[in-house]
C-alpha cells in the first residue's frame, strides 16, 4: 500500500513562494460497517462464476462476478458463514479493515471460504475475475510473497482503472500472463493456502480478494529508497504499493443500483483527513486515476492540491488549486487542513494524523502515502 509519485522539477521558486492557502471547511467523515456479500448460485458447485443480476442503470456499464463460488453474499447469508478467521475463530478477522489483534491490525481486503475440498481438505474451488480487464502481474512462486501465489488484474475500461488482487492460490491458470485480456467471470485459478513467509493450515484455505488502486507507477525508485532489503519481485503491483476499499461494501453499493462505475463509489466515500500540498507538480497517480478529480485543472500552472483521504489511508478526491488559491502553504510539505479526530481515535489499525503542540500533523501511515504520492525519503 505505499508507492511514489512523478518526480516533476520544480520551476520558479518566486512562484512557489506565492503559494498560498485558503482553507474551506469540510464536514466530518464517518466510517461505516456494511452488511453481507454475494457469490453463485449452486450451493455444490465450485467452478461456476456467479454474475449477480445488477439494477439496469448498473448493469448497462459494469458488470460485477463474485470472485469465488460460495453463494453467502448472492443470499444475503451472515459474513460469519462465508468469511474465513484468521486463526482466532472470529470470521469478523476475515473481512476488511481494522478487524485484527482487537483492532490494532489491517486487513486491505476479505478472506473468503472454499466451497468444496477434496479428500485431504484442500480446496477445489476455482477463483474468476471479478470484472473484465488485463492482467497485470502473475506471482507463480508462492514464497515471493506474504500473498502467496496472487493474480492483479487492472480495470482499464472502468474510471478510475481499479485493480482486483486474488491470492494465496494453489494453481494459476497458464493462460493467465502480465497482458493477457479476461472477460468477467474467467477463471483465473484455484483457491489454496499458498503464501511466503509464513504458513496457512490447509483448514484456513481461502481466496484473499482486494478492490483498490495503486498509488504510484514509480514503486521501485520509492522502495530503492527506502531501502527496505530484498528484491522488489512485483513492480508496481507490491502489496505496499496497494490501497484497497471494503470489497463487501463496494459489491452492496453496486447491487443497490448506485455504482454504474467505480467513481460513483468513491465520491461516497467519507474524508477522515484532509491535506493541502503546495507543488508545481501533478503526482502520476492523478494521471492515472483522471475520474477522482473533484473539478477540472485550471488553465496554467497549477498551485496545489488539496485530498481528501479515507481512514486507510486512501486518497480518493483530488481538488486542484490555482497559485493563488495554493498561495501562504510551505512549498512541497503536505498541511494537513482538516481532521476527523473521533474516527482519527476510534480507528487503530492506521496512523494518518497526530497531534503534536496542539496541530494536527501527518502520522507514521499518512507519511508513507504522501511519500509515494509526491516523492520524498
Amino acid at each position: 500500500m505505499n508507492g511514489t509519485a512523478g518526480r516533476g522539477q520544480s520551476r520558479a521558486r518566486g512562484a512557489r513562494r506565492a503559494l498560498a492557502v485558503g482553507l474551506a471547511t469540510v464536514a466530518a467523515a464517518v466510517h461505516g460497517q456494511t452488511g453481507p456479500l454475494s457469490a453463485p448460485q449452486r450451493p455444490g458447485a465450485a467452478s461456476s462464476p456467479a454474475v449477480v443480476a445488477a439494477p439496469a442503470a448498473a448493469a448497462a456499464r459494469l458488470q460485477l462476478v463474485w470472485p469465488a463460488p460460495h453463494p453467502g453474499w448472492k443470499e444475503n447469508q451472515p459474513p460469519a458463514q462465508w468469511l474465513q478467521h484468521a486463526g482466532s475463530g472470529d470470521p469478523a478477522t476475515g473481512g476488511f479493515g481494522g478487524v485484527r489483534s482487537g483492532g490494532a491490525k489491517f486487513h486491505e481486503g476479505i478472506d473468503i471460504k472454499p466451497l468444496a475440498r477434496d479428500r485431504r481438505g484442500e480446496p477445489l474451488d476455482d477463483v474468476f475475475a471479478a470484472m473484465a480487464g488485463t492482467v497485470r502481474h502473475v506471482s507463480r512462486a508462492a514464497g515471493n510473497s506474504g500473498y502467496g501465489r496472487y493474480v492483479v488484474v487492472e480495470h482499464t475500461g472502468l474510471a478510475p482503472a481499479v485493480y482486483t488482487l486474488y491470492a494465496h492460490l494453489a494453481k494459476i491458470a497458464p493462460e493467465v500472463r502480465p497482458g493477457a485480456t479476461v472477460a468477467a467471470g474467467q477463471t483465473l485459478g484455484t483457491m489454496g493456502h499458498s503464501s511466503g513467509g509464513y504458513m496457512i493450515p490447509t483448514e484456513r484455505s481461502h481466496l484473499h480478494f482486494e478492490i483498490g488502486l495503486a498509488l504510484t507507477s514509480n514503486f521501485e525508485a520509492w522502495y530503492a529508497r527506502r531501502r527496505l532489503g530484498g528484491r522488489n519481485e512485483h513492480g508496481m503491483w507490491n502489496g505496499l504499493n496497494l490501497l484497497g476499499v471494503d470489497p463487501i461494501a463496494f459489491f452492496n453499493a453496486w447491487r443497490a443500483g448506485t455504482v454504474a462505475e467505480p467513481v460513483d463509489f468513491f465520491r461516497r466515500l467519507p474524508a477522515a483527513v484532509r491535506v493541502r500540498v503546495a507543488t508545481l507538480r501533478t503526482p502520476d497517480f492523478v494521471t492515472r486515476y483522471p475520474a477522482l478529480l473533484t473539478k477540472p485543472k485550471p488553465f496554467g500552472v497549477t498551485g496545489g492540491w488539496e485530498v481528501s483521504f479515507t481512514w486507510t489511508g486512501l486518497p480518493f478526491a483530488w481538488t486542484p488549486l490555482t497559485p493563488a488559491e495554493a498561495a501562504g502553504l510551505p512549498p512541497e510539505k503536505p498541511v494537513l487542513v482538516e481532521v476527523d479526530a473521533a474516527v482519527e481515535k476510534r480507528e487503530r489499525s492506521k496512523t494518518l494524523a497526530v497531534q503534536r503542540g496542539g496541530k494536527w500533523t501527518a502520522g507514521k501511515d499518512l507519511e508513507l502515502v504522501l511519500q509515494q504520492l509526491f516523492g520524498g525519503p
